[in-house]
Parts: structure tokens; C-alpha cells; sequence
């Protein structure tokens, strides 16, 4: 059984796109996250140790969006994804990226990309 650990909202500042304007001027970039983590062993000890520190969690996943910029918000998910899966102790991630301020020649609401990965080995 796993539990959901949910962080929304994360602003981070990203050079992604495939036009040079996007690369050269950069956008915000918004992150949700959802992580499946079994919270028994930090409900009973109730130190910070036995869980996913969800503050570090979030630096990391700010910094993967901050450097080297990519083409697709679809590689970025990935690669949001894989720092959520360091921890051995998060079963699946599922995030969600906001671009919206891509390049769109008409008014919208936001662009969004959710993707859900599994540990390996896991069904």
C-alpha cells in the first residue's frame, strides 16, 4: 500500500523550447508533483528520516528544471520524474508541467504535459 504525497505549484525559471526565443529569454515553468510513499514507518517514528523530505524533494526538482535546456516539456517531465525516483522510498511519481507562457499565437489558459512513472520492476 502506498500513500500520495502532493506538491503543486513549484515556479521555476527554465530556458526550454524549441525556438531560440525561448532558449535566449527563457519562462516560468510550473511543477505538480504526486508521489506514492508508504508514510507507516515516519507516522510511527515520527522523525524526518524515515519519509521523503518533500523540501529537498522540491530544491532538486527546481534545479533539474533551472539547467540545461531541452526542446520538450516532455523531456523535462521525464527528468523530473527520475529525480523523484532517486529516493528508494517513492514507488511512482506522477508530474505535471505548466507552460503557460508557450509560444501560442492565441489566447489559452495554460499548456500542460502529466506523465506517471513507476520504479522499476514495479507492475
Amino acid at each position: 500500500m502506498t500513500d500520495e504525497l502532493s506538491i503543486t505549484g513549484i515556479a521555476c525559471f527554465g530556458h526550454h523550447g524549441v525556438f531560440e526565443h525561448e532558449r535566449r529569454d527563457g519562462q516560468t515553468f510550473m511543477v505538480d508533483l504526486r508521489i506514492g510513499v508508504d508514510t507507516r514507518p515516519a507516522a510511527a517514528s515520527d522523525d524526518l528520516r524515515d519519509t521523503v523530505d518533500y523540501g529537498s524533494l522540491v530544491m532538486a526538482v527546481k534545479a533539474a528544471v533551472e539547467r540545461d535546456p531541452v526542446d520538450l516539456i516532455e523531456t523535462l517531465a521525464q527528468r523530473i520524474s527520475d529525480v523523484c525516483l532517486l529516493d528508494s522510498r517513492v514507488e511512482w511519481a506522477q508530474v505535471t508541467i505548466h507552460k503557460p507562457d508557450a509560444p501560442i499565437d492565441t489566447t489559452f489558459a495554460d499548456v500542460t504535459i502529466t506523465i506517471t512513472r513507476k520504479r522499476e520492476g514495479q507492475a
